[in-house]
């Protein structure tokens, strides 16, 4: 069976960078522990490895009294980021670039009286840290339906959960031209997620099977699984090789597989290896 893997599937810049700290720091000698606010990304395997070496996620700073802490991937609120100083405690900012320039749009525009529109996940980590970087009022929606809700405004401002994808930002800023008198938009997609969706398409089109590998609490893996399950039915979201069922391969010719960003290449591996040991190792 011929199998096709993704180029771009698993660690995107901001996910690598973000690893290789927590890693690093794990080497580390240091007087007090060292902590994640939050898992470091959305691996649970990943996740797993740091605390075999040491680093803990904790879910509040209240479970810290001293030591350093790492903020995750994804980016924390600015009132965590007060806390952790507060408490004088050493902070490794792990926060990928591309969030740190969608909280830093919204905090500029909103000190510049601009409404701001948030496309994203109202529950997703990344989006509630950028919402507290606004200092005026502030929206989060989904959808350019869930955009109709909003209400007249004067001046807005959008930006873009970076894990969004591009037709929803152009959709939501569409209608949020209809909804103000002046509109600032800025695209903090990443690069990295438009590109992965692109390729899954593709491969999702020439396949009998599409295997999606990422954490179930991954955003951007949850939304590869969606653009793929829209072109070919026959298509799995997993986290690890031992989730695969044969079954899935059976009357297909080709299997395609690709991962979120936050899916570390021994994982994609260790897939490879099962779906070649139940359908051969032609690889293309």
């Amino acid at each position: 069976m011929k199998v096709i893997v993704a180029q771009n599937a698993g660690f995107c810049f901001g996910v690598k960078r973000a690893t290789l700290l927590a890693f690093e720091k794990a080497s580390e000698t240091t007087a007090g522990e060292t902590r994640t606010l939050g898992p470091i990304i959305h691996s649970p395997q990943v996740v797993e490895r740091l605390e075999e070496k040491g680093i803990k996620v904790i879910n509040s700073l209240s479970e810290m009294k001293e030591g350093r802490v790492i903020l995750r991937s994804h980016g924390v609120t600015a009132s965590e980021i007060q806390e952790a100083n507060d408490k004088g405690l050493e902070v490794i900012d792990a926060t990928c670039p591309f969030v740190k320039k969608a909280q830093n749009q919204v905090k500029i525009l909103s000190e510049e009286g601009y409404d701001m529109v948030i496309v994203g996940e109202k529950e997703h980590p990344e989006v509630a840290g950028i919402v507290s970087y606004a200092t005026g009022r502030v929206f989060v929606v989904v959808s350019a339906a869930d955009a109709l809700d909003l209400p007249q405004m004067q001046k807005v401002g959008v930006v873009a959960q970076t894990t969004q994808s591009y037709h929803t930002l152009e959709e939501v800023a569409a209608v949020c031209l209809s909804k103000s008198k002046e509109l600032r938009v800025f695209n903090t997609i990443c690069d990295a997620t438009s590109v992965r969706q692109d390729e899954a398409k593709v491969i999702a089109g020439d396949v009998g099977c599409m295997l999606v590998i990422g954490g179930f609490n991954s955003a951007n893996t949850r939304r590869l699984t969606e653009i793929c399950c829209e072109i070919q039915p026959n298509t799995h979201h997993i986290e690890t090789a031992d989730q695969i069922d044969p079954a899935w391969f059976a009357v297909v010719a080709s299997v395609g597989v690709t991962a979120g960003a936050s899916t570390p290449k021994w994982l994609i591996d260790e897939v490879l290896e099962r779906i070649n040991a139940l359908c051969g190792d032609k690889k293309g």
